[in-house]
């Protein structure tokens, strides 16, 4: 039984129709893919300018059929009442209601028609299906954080029920509970792994220390798709390493769904089915493949709540081998609140920061994680979980890599701690800048 699939139906989500719809959107050819994508971007405008009242203030010179007059959305324009936001002839109770995560440090509640949202769902089970992986029928080892609140907590272990998956904790990551997680993988035919990308890393090196590839004890796993967090290259290499599978990429948004899904070869291939991405640069400008700017993406179904030319928080760019139909994130540095700013006006990554400390750290002592503050311009504060504490010699190294990479004069202090703070779900902000 599709257990999944039928939850959906249940709720009134016409999967049948997703994915119809979809098989029909996929199989137009590229030039007729190019119209396609043209006339929903007119069609969804349209039908917000007309039928939403607060899109019809907040695009007063919005045209349809010139994308140039189309304003940007910023997550700041949504965090009002939801009533107000939505289109007419829904309401909370005929819709999809959800809360972001409040990775971006700006938090709303946020509504989908239920037809977008079953359109969302097929596109989610279209790329995992392109895996070997059923959502409705594959066994999950989900390394996901959970609600505390009774409510919230009992609800997300009936969806792991109904989803075919078993939930391992984000917020021990300790030895001890590692051991029972191995325990785990040994008595159960897992297919896939799936979580938040820090949490799965701690894991893989764990399983390092002990001398453990989990594809030896668990041999029905096929793979292993880590999201909701950056993934370093290095650690990317770890994971394949002590898991020996392929490990797959998946950058999503609550609000929007799936946004790329890295494919067999590699490409992390943008969702162009039911999204519209663009990159834009400081002056909303659109910037050509392969160069990096900021990420707005629209969602092309979504009737009940507007987002229109809504930037998502990320930077990131296409490869310069996209096309309408098949656009291929080629690259995506984070948050756009991750931007270290220094002292001279210059900017850089938050990664850039990291990648600088990451390999000296991590070569220096048996560091388990760390992440790095931005307080003022010039000064940076670095946390780490460790069993003994970074030496002189190896702080002063950090400090000169960082001078070398970024610029002079700027003030490092470091805080051993047995425990990095994780947010209420259990993601791990690895840079945060407070200016």
């Amino acid at each position: 039984m599709k257990l999944f699939d039928l939850s959906l139906l249940i709720n009134a989500f016409p999967i049948k129709k997703g994915k119809t719809a979809l098989t029909a959107i996929q199989s137009q050819n590229e030039k007729a893919f190019a119209t396609y994508i043209k006339l929903q971007k007119q069609t969804i405008v349209s039908y917000h300018l007309k039928h939403n009242p607060f899109y019809k203030t907040f695009a007063k010179s919005a045209n349809p059929h010139n994308w140039e007059t189309i304003p940007i959305m910023c997550k700041k324009d949504l965090q009002q009442p939801l009533k107000s936001r939505l289109s007419d002839g829904f309401t909370e109770k005929n819709s999809y209601i959800n809360k972001t995560s409040g990775s971006s440090g700006t938090p709303f509640i946020f509504a989908k028609d239920k037809f977008c949202h079953a359109l969302t769902w097929s596109v989610f089970m279209n790329r995992y299906h392109g895996h070997g992986i059923s959502i409705n029928s594959s066994k999950q080892a989900r390394f996901y954080g959970i609600p505390l609140n009774k409510v919230g907590y009992y609800k997300e272990r009936f969806k792991d029920f109904l989803g075919h998956r078993y939930r391992f904790s984000v917020f021990d990551l300790s030895d001890e509970e590692f051991k029972k997680n191995v325990l785990k993988f040994k008595s159960t035919k897992f297919d896939y792994i799936n979580g938040y990308s820090s949490s799965i890393v701690q894991f893989a090196k764990f399983l390092k220390r002990e001398q453990i590839v989990l594809k030896t004890i668990c041999p029905s796993l096929k793979a292993c798709i880590v999201t909701s967090e950056m993934l370093y290259e290095e650690d990317k290499m770890l994971l394949e390493s002590q898991f020996n599978l392929p490990i797959i990429n998946e950058y999503g948004a609550a609000e929007l769904g799936l946004i790329a899904f890295e494919n067999s070869n590699n490409e992390w291939i943008v969702n162009s089915e039911d999204l519209y991405v663009e990159i834009l640069d400081e002056n909303n400008q659109i910037l050509p493949y392969g160069e990096v700017g900021r990420m707005v993406i629209t969602s092309l179904y979504n009737k009940a709540h507007p987002f229109i030319r809504y930037e998502v928080g990320d930077i990131g760019a296409l490869s310069k081998e996209s096309t309408p139909k098949k656009p291929v994130l080629s690259t995506l540095i984070g948050r756009s609140n991750d931007i270290v700013i220094l002292p001279s006006g210059k900017k850089a990554a938050g990664l850039t920061f990291y990648y600088i400390t990451k390999t000296i750290i991590e070569d220096a002592a048996p560091v388990k994680e760390f992440i790095i503050e931005q307080l003022t311009l010039d000064t940076f504060k670095i946390y780490y979980v460790s069993d003994v504490a970074l030496s002189e010699e190896k702080i002063k190294i950090i400090g000169e890599a960082v001078e070398a990479y970024l610029e002079t004069g700027l003030q490092i202090s470091f805080v051993r701690t047995l425990k990095l703070e994780r947010s209420a779900r259990g993601k791990l902000k690895q840079f945060m800048s407070h200016l």
